[in-house]
């Protein structure tokens, strides 16, 4: 009876304060080692700088390392909301500028194998989190696998990390060739990570560009380039984000010029909350991949 009771009000609670629009990102890379997930971290605090509610999902289930990146060591992490022995919320760890990470288990072949009932379970718990969130990102795994498929369908944007390397610019191609010949992805933003200058970092992305309007049926906007930065790296070896160790360094300026283009994207309108619908689009990708 308490527990119908405790379902009520919160049912009355969402319907005087229905949740807040949320942009849910998806972050991807065609392979790794193009740093993808340092540029989702930066991304992700240079947002919360700027005074946005930001939630970072590491989804690279298996071998998540955000923790890691950042020096923090989190108690609990998603293996437990599998388990049922804690919320999504209970788990959330609190990081630079009050970003709030989600951690993965790092090297836990469990989490790298969940069936797709496990991976619905899992993620259902997002309609149930009391956060207030304005962004939600999302650090896929690199490559094409399953997981990425997923958690870019659900999402309402994509953008794709990518190096002036031929496997970086071949693989992210055949990312953006998956996602949009086979589960309907129409628009994808580039950055161009370790770039020189703009000039090298827009010659990139035409050359992806090119082949895709050539064939493919996708929208490509590229958002910019991170450059290359000793202090980016030197943040790496301090287990810290270079908007937070170096703010005035030219990676940092970089991110917080991405992070105000993301302010400006439009939110998509639906009938319900975002995060609802963020679940069931996510729950739907994942039962047609198997």
């Amino acid at each position: 009876m308490a527990e119908n009771s405790q379902d009520q009000a919160a049912g009355l609670r969402r319907q005087v304060n229905p949740p807040r629009p949320v942009k849910v990102i998806a972050i991807a890379s065609g392979k790794g080692g193009v740093g993808k997930t340092n540029v989702t971290v930066n991304l992700g605090v240079a947002m919360a700088s700027q005074g946005k509610e930001v939630v970072l999902l590491d989804a690279d289930l298996g071998l998540a390392n955000i923790d890691v990146m950042l020096g923090l060591h989190p108690q609990f992490n998603l293996l437990h909301v599998l388990d049922g022995s804690k919320t999504l919320s209970d788990i959330i760890v609190e990081g630079p500028a009050g970003l709030k990470i989600i951690p993965a288990a790092s090297g836990v072949q469990k989490m790298a194998e969940l069936s797709t009932a496990e991976h619905a379970g899992m993620i259902q718990a997002f309609s149930e989190m009391d956060q207030h969130i304005d962004v939600l990102l999302i650090d896929s795994a690199a490559g094409i696998a399953d997981s990425v498929v997923s958690f870019s369908k659900a999402a309402q944007e994509v953008i794709v990390v990518v190096c002036d390397e031929p496997a970086s610019i071949t693989d992210a191609y055949a990312l953006i060739k998956l996602l949009s010949r086979e589960h309907g992805v129409e628009r994808f933003h580039i950055i161009a990570n370790m770039s020189r200058n703009v000039q090298e970092g827009r010659e990139l992305f035409d050359k992806i560009s090119l082949v895709c309007d050539r064939f493919l049926d996708v929208t490509l906007d590229f958002m910019g380039i991170v450059p290359f930065d000793d202090d980016l790296r030197r943040a790496v070896k301090k287990q810290r984000s270079v908007v937070d160790a170096f703010p005035r360094s030219k990676a940092a300026t970089a991110f917080a010029h991405l992070a105000k283009k993301i302010e400006y994207w439009p939110v998509q309108k639906q009938p319900r909350g975002h995060m609802e619908f963020f679940v069931e689009r996510l729950i739907q990708a994942s039962m047609e991949m198997t």
